[in-house]
């Protein structure tokens, strides 16, 4: 695998951006690791970060390189700094630049990157599991399939509306009033109901929250309500709370699932 870390330009944000990007290799003399590459555009995941972190992470805490190396496909990692994944009340558009600006620079820069819908993923963790689905419901013309991590999937529930009171300054930058998230685009249960009134092909979802977990009951509603509404759904529960020996086994999960192959990744 080739890891390349890039510093870009964003003008939707207005300034330097930073990302790490692991492309396909074939390799045959690496200690301990399988090169794999295949001819043509590479799938690509796009590796979304959680609140506390940045596009360093899923290197620093998962063995993804070696994953992705085994399977031959493209990963994206950005930083999207603390914006959960919106174009906040405050003016930094991060919606916009996750949706439609990063894509855009990647096949630009890395045009072996597949363009399809069907061979692009997003997936993340915590707060990056909600910009991965909010990535499938909100930009399903190019991704499509979202996979998320203990995702903050409910973010208008009671217990968000408790995190926000705690932290309101920041998330009423991010997303305003409570009155303004509920039922937005930002409000993911909103936003997967107007994709399936639009009657467009919907995207493929995957879940994974510990029953330990703070954000596990949120979990429970968001799942229901898209199943509810048709989506091609897979949800899986274990025990466990919110920390990284679970999203380094579970985004093994996620990639086979992903790709429907069974394939020992470790």
């Amino acid at each position: 695998m080739a890891l390349l870390h890039v510093d870009f330009f964003s003008d939707v944000l207005g300034m330097g951006m930073q990302m790490d990007v692991i492309l396909p290799q074939k390799t045959r003399k690496q200690i301990g690791m399988e090169g794999m590459a295949e001819d043509g555009s590479y799938k690509t995941v796009y590796l979304l970060h959680g609140m506390s972190d940045d596009h360093t992470v899923w290197q620093r805490r998962t063995s993804i390189e070696r994953y992705m190396s085994r399977l031959g496909i493209a990963a994206v990692m950005p930083s999207t700094h603390l914006g959960f994944y919106t174009d906040t009340t405050y003016g930094m558009r991060y919606w916009t630049f996750l949706s439609e600006e990063l894509p855009r620079i990647c096949r630009e820069l890395f045009p072996r990157i597949s363009d399809k819908r069907e061979d692009t993923l997003a997936a993340g963790l915590s707060m990056g599991g909600y910009g991965a689905w909010k990535l499938g419901l909100g930009a399903s013309d190019t991704f499509g399939a979202a996979a998320s991590l203990s995702g903050a999937l409910d973010m208008a529930s009671t217990h968000h509306r408790q995190m926000v009171e705690d932290n309101r300054a920041m998330f009423t930058g991010i997303f305003g009033s409570e009155e303004r998230l509920k039922g937005s685009d930002n409000d993911l249960l909103a936003l997967a109901e107007k994709l399936a009134a639009k009657k467009k092909e919907l995207p493929r979802l995957y879940a994974w929250c510990g029953t330990e977990d703070f954000l596990y009951q949120d979990n429970q509603k968001a799942w229901e309500h898209v199943k509810k509404l048709g989506y091609d759904l897979t949800c899986e529960t274990s025990p466990g709370d919110h920390q990284w020996k679970y999203w380094d086994a579970k985004i093994q999960d996620v990639l086979r699932w992903w790709l429907g192959i069974d394939l020992d990744l470790t």
